[in-house]
């Protein structure tokens, strides 16, 4: 073998070697314990980065680790290949989406590919081909069946002058964000998907799943969102009369409601503005704000009177109602009771408007002190102000308000939910067409099952202005299957959220000519699923949803899609800046960047080191092209290899946890696989001739050693199974420490116990390291392939001890420790804590009162 260590080579053969071998192609084997083991599947947006780079690092770790146990292990990989950023970059390129896409995919496929991950790439899928989406539209038309899709109208962004609709993200400062136009809001008729139907089985079932975060399943819970509260009518006079309906989960400050507000498309608001132009100019104004929660939370509240009233419920109070840009139509009844002094938003109101402020619950502030006020506002308490209620806890006040609206027939108690169904129109190019056909005559009719998959045609290019589908006859015009008359296609295509609710199925039927078929119920659930934490809420609830529903329709026998589930820590690095004259931070890559550190390694000062001139230190940032810190992981492996990048990634940081890049460290990393490859190729040929160690002839020093070893190896299994692989990482590189210490392969006990022991290293790190583990492995006569090699076990007699050390304290303060044979009887022990220097000189010659040994651990001499 070579004598030196060169990454490249090494791992070009390794991955030659598994390719031609099929290694990590397989198959359904009934019988055999299977390893379903998937990480998220990338956006092809073109390099990968090194938040890739983990990801598919720690599941490829577990992946291969599950595989040595013996297990049937399955890792795929495929591309979430439908998406807004491909019209974008057709849009700014002139190249076709699908073009842009597959060329990302097959750059981006052979990076994966250098950095060795156990692939089955016989399962690969990308969702933008017609074979896979053929099964969205194909779930879409059950579900239409079904009644769990339907059509209703919808508030979008609308871009007046692009004719188009735009994602939340293209809206900024309330304008296109290609455009600049003012963004309006629109209903439009969309498709949705009743995930509401299954809210209280995903809330439920959170309760099942042990092996998810804790984090993860507060979000989830907090995002389906289940209240129990009162609904409650306001009577009016508007019209021939009626009622404003609220829900609010406080219902016991309704006696502090001072006005009620409402979204400005309510139909009371748009009523009052026919008479008020002021009122309808504001109303459009609110057309053009946000449509989400998070941006109702944080932009400025703004409303304005309609000159109507509504009639409080029992006190019979007239209360003002206003149209307020908080609220939204699309959420509850559209209508908020106003309780300024116990809601935050209310309060903010109120405040800015003058509007009344009444206080009805005694809170930590004091029962009228409104000073203190916003530190308690939401406050449980006993209710003040209130008439009756006074007195009244919480609870108490609950059930007797509700109690007394029922008598009037304006309110009741009720379970509402903060999800909202799922809507999957996109009025947008790159997606899976909806298979619906519009037909004059017969309204919106289903594509038949023969007929699809509707084919999204590949070759068009977006140019800003509206759906490129809209304008080709080719795809619009088409027959009614009903009727036969001529029709048009919709052109709305699906949420990509859709392709990656079920693509873990997928992966386990290539091929299949049905959505799924037996082999899915071998494979499925996964076992472990690897991924980022920003897709907590969104992709993994609509994949519960997606699998409840085919089970439903009978098309697996699994509930749940993930067993278990890791959220992986962001790759973070330093930032670097100058600022411009304008007043802007030019960004600059730590790479271009000489930094000057104290004596602890913190940074001091640091200096572009192309002009010697001074960079402004920023913070540690996740890596990210905005603020220009990544790391580019192609020349990382051009540089140091694969498996320089895996270990590093592995050892820095357990995965959980947030990993700050260090050139030294990767430097470090490689630094121990030249070490350890220089170690084997120094002693290969005493390695290939040894044989196993023969405990009873080992002199004392190597029994030593080679209890080191053992002893490693046990921590290193324990740490495996519970994913901390930077502690794993330190494991074999204490291994590495214990074998250098050998000094001569001239003894064949000595040479026995570094062949165990580079045994045992080998296959230790072959999940982090495979291309080095492979070649020494097969280079020092092992075998053909460690992937193949039983998984290491520890020795017991290896692990068995002839000394044990005991901690020493006197008067239970740490003075000193011994060494003492591990049967040493009790009176032994004494004598050997009480002849240890540094305790004679605390017990200062005398006799302790008592002397407590507690056996393995520690002696206590109580003077």
């Amino acid at each position: 073998m070579a004598e030196s260590y060169n990454p490249q080579a090494i791992e070009a053969e390794a991955q030659s070697y598994w390719d031609e071998q099929r290694t990590f192609a397989v198959r359904e084997e009934p019988g055999r314990e299977k390893f379903y083991c998937l990480s998220m599947f990338p956006y092809p947006s073109g390099r990968l980065h090194m938040g890739h780079v983990r990801n598919y690092t720690i599941g490829d770790v577990i992946a291969r680790y599950q595989r040595m146990l013996g297990k049937n292990v399955l890792q795929p990989m495929g591309w979430d290949a439908f998406g807004l950023p491909a019209e974008n970059a057709a849009m700014a390129s002139g190249v076709a989406p699908a073009q842009w896409t597959f060329d990302n995919i097959a750059y981006m496929k052979k990076q994966l590919r250098l950095l060795g991950f156990a692939v089955d790439w016989e399962r690969e899928v990308a969702t933008c081909q017609p074979e896979y989406y053929r099964w969205n539209q194909w779930l879409f038309l059950r579900m239409l069946e079904k009644g769990i899709a339907y059509l209703k109208t919808g508030v979008v962004n609308w871009d007046p002058m692009d004719q188009t609709v735009l994602a939340n993200e293209q809206v900024i400062d309330g304008r296109g964000w290609r455009t600049g136009a003012l963004v309006e809001k629109r209903e439009i008729p969309m498709y949705y998907l009743a995930i509401t139907q299954y809210a209280e089985e995903l809330l439920a079932a959170l309760d099942q799943l042990p092996d998810w975060p804790e984090q993860v399943k507060l979000m989830q819970k907090n995002w389906i969102g289940k209240s129990h509260g009162v609904r409650i009518g306001f009577p009016h006079m508007v019209g021939e009369g009626g009622t404003l309906w609220v829900f609010t989960t406080r219902a016991d400050t309704l006696m502090g409601a001072t006005y009620v507000a409402v979204a400005a498309e309510h139909p009371l608001a748009l009523h009052a503005a026919q008479t008020n132009p002021h009122l309808a100019a504001f109303i459009e104004e609110c057309r053009h704000g946000g449509v989400t929660e998070a941006e109702l939370a944080t932009q400025e509240k703004k409303g304005m009177p309609t000159g109507l009233t509504v009639t409080h419920p029992l006190t019979g109070e007239l209360l003002p109602l206003w149209v307020a840009n908080y609220v939204l139509m699309g959420y509850g009844e559209g209508a908020v009771m106003a309780v300024p002094a116990h809601d935050e938003r209310d309060f903010e109101f109120a405040h800015k408007f003058e509007l009344p402020i009444k206080p009805v619950i005694r809170t930590r502030a004091g029962d009228e002190t409104l000073a203190p006020w916003q530190d308690a506002y939401a406050d449980y308490g006993v209710c003040i102000n209130s008439g009756q209620y006074d007195g009244l806890g919480f609870e108490q006040a609950v059930d007797a308000i509700a109690a007394d609206l029922s008598a009037k027939d304006l309110g009741e108690k009720k379970v509402i939910w903060r999800l909202r169904d799922w809507g999957v129109s996109r009025q947008r190019y790159w997606g899976t067409p909806i298979p619906i056909i519009h037909c004059q005559d017969c309204g919106a009719v289903p594509v038949p099952d023969a007929d699809l998959p509707v084919v999204l045609p590949g070759d068009l290019i977006p140019d800003g202005s509206g759906n490129p589908l809209n304008k080709y006859a080719e795809f619009l015009d088409c027959a009614c299957p009903r009727c036969g008359k001529p029709a048009r296609r919709e052109t709305d295509t699906m949420d990509t959220f859709v392709d990656s609710s079920w693509y873990f199925f997928r992966y386990c039927t290539p091929g299949a000519t049905t959505m799924t078929d037996a082999r899915a119920d071998y494979w499925m659930p996964v076992d472990q699923y690897v991924g980022g934490i920003e897709h907590a809420i969104l992709h993994l609830l609509y994949s519960r949803f997606w699998t409840k529903v085919m089970r439903d329709l009978g098309l697996t026998p699994v509930a749940e899609p993930f067993a278990k589930l890791l959220t992986q820590g962001m790759v973070v690095a330093p930032t670097f800046y100058r600022e411009t004259s304008d007043g802007r931070k030019q960004w600059i890559n730590p790479a271009d960047v000489k930094v000057q550190t104290d004596d602890k390694g913190r940074p001091l000062a640091a200096t572009l080191s192309a002009d010697g001139q001074p960079v402004a230190i920023g913070g540690i940032e996740k890596m990210a092209k905005s603020k220009n810190n990544g790391v580019d992981p192609q020349s990382l492996i051009e540089q140091y290899g694969a498996d320089t990048a895996r270990l590093f990634m592995m050892f820095a940081a357990p995965p959980d946890q947030a990993l700050e890049w260090s050139d030294a460290g990767v430097a470090g990393a490689y630094r121990f696989l030249r070490r350890l490859w220089f170690h084997a190729a120094e002693h290969q040929e005493a390695i290939r001739v040894a044989g196993d160690p023969d405990a009873a002839a080992l002199s004392g020093p190597l029994r030593e050693l080679r209890r080191e070893v053992h002893e490693a190896l046990r921590q290193a299994l324990y740490d495996f199974g519970r994913h901390q692989f930077n502690t794993v990482v330190s494991g074999g590189m204490k291994i590495l420490n214990a074998l250098s210490r050998i000094e001569s392969d001239g003894d064949p006990c000595a040479a026995a116990v570094r062949r165990e022991g580079l045994s045992i290293l080998l296959r230790l790190l072959s999940p982090v390291v495979p291309h080095v583990t492979h070649a020494l492995w097969r280079e020092l006569g092992y075998g053909d392939d460690v992937l193949d090699a039983a998984w290491p076990a520890p020795d017991e007699t290896a692990l068995a001890r002839d000394l044990m050390t005991l901690v020493v304290q006197v008067n239970g303060k740490l003075r000193g420790q011994i060494e003492v044979p591990v049967s040493a009887d009790r009176e032994f022990i004494e004598q050997a804590a009480r002849a240890e220097p540094n305790v004679w000189r605390f017990v200062e010659g005398k006799p302790p009162r008592k002397i407590v040994i507690v056996p393995g651990k520690l002696v206590n001499l109580v003077c």
